[in-house]
């Protein structure tokens, strides 16, 4: 079964991102908290960081999930902010010295190169502690006991159990041969457990019941891990140019991946199947759940 999708689908994908993507880019730039920072440098820091373009895959797959359950999901666009929010906070943080020590992020010097580290912290810590606010917020179309759980969702992906219990492990992965289940658990924590939580509130905002919510779980685990490999596996075979950073770190700082564990080939075909379990866990969901399937099968063959 070939797992590329057809032009047509292509087109209508990349149709559909352009359009989810110029709403939540106008809902970053609109966000009250740019009037009312206590430091101008911190907002700029902030702005940065979080305006700077990106995929938008957490909030689109939120707003994607909700549509394919039927739902207008234009009210939700809060909730999709604060996704970007937790995962800007995350690559800020990821980059500084003490943690990934990057200099590039998208093609532009990372917030600490571009500021300084403590000015960096800030602003990671600021737009985690903005994403909490924001959900928190009071929305007409949405029942406040189910934003009160989702700040319980949010928090447990972006906390110990999720992102940042995910970096502890990378970081002490570096310093040790770890085993592919360890890998795995890794990856569904750092990378898997924000995206995973992007369609279980897209899924929740629009009504869904827990048999939903739990196949929307699935799908998120499949795709986050899918997404994972095929970025351990662009780090080996990539073009630096289209993504915008380094290419080959991996490799040389012996770090595990999974084309290292498993071997090129086998981490191609573990993604066909992360892909293959995310599409049969969309099965019976008409053609509202469109754009996830597409979104599927171009996180596979993706190149940046």
């Amino acid at each position: 079964m070939s797992m590329a999708l057809s032009e047509e689908n292509s087109l209508a994908l990349q149709d559909y991102l352009a359009t989810r993507r110029e709403w939540v880019e106008r809902a970053l730039a609109e966000l009250p908290v740019w009037q009312q920072g206590a430091s101008d440098r911190l907002v700029e820091a902030m702005r940065y960081s979080l305006l700077d373009g990106g995929k938008r895959l957490r909030p689109i797959l939120l707003l994607a999930s909700a549509e394919a359950l039927g739902a207008n999901a234009q009210p939700f666009l809060p909730f999709a902010c604060a996704l970007e929010c937790i995962h800007t906070y995350s690559l800020i943080h990821d980059d500084l010295p003490a943690m990934d020590d990057d200099a590039l992020r998208r093609g532009r010097a990372t917030c600490h190169k571009q500021f300084d580290e403590a000015t960096a912290i800030l602003a990671g810590d600021a737009l985690l502690t903005l994403a909490f606010e924001l959900v928190a917020q009071p929305v007409a179309e949405v029942d406040p006991a189910v934003s009160l759980q989702l700040i319980a969702l949010l928090a447990r992906a972006a906390g110990m159990a999720g992102m940042v219990g995910g970096q502890m492990l990378d970081m002490v992965s570096e310093k040790q041969e770890i085993s592919l289940s360890q890998l795995r658990k890794l990856h569904a924590c750092k990378t898997g457990a924000l995206i995973q939580a992007s369609c279980i509130t897209g899924a929740w905002l629009a009504g869904g019941a827990m048999v939903f919510r739990d196949r929307f779980a699935e799908y998120g685990s499949a795709i986050g891990l899918a997404f994972q490999i095929t970025d351990d596996i662009l780090d080996e075979t990539g073009d630096s140019r289209l993504l915008g950073k380094a290419t080959g770190q991996d490799q040389q700082s012996s770090k595990a991946t999974y084309p290292r564990l498993m071997g090129l080939p086998q981490a191609r075909r573990e993604a066909e199947i992360q892909i293959e379990r995310a599409e049969e866990s969309l099965s019976g969901l008409g053609t509202a759940a469109d754009p996830l399937r597409w979104l599927a099968r171009y996180i596979l063959t993706r190149n940046q």
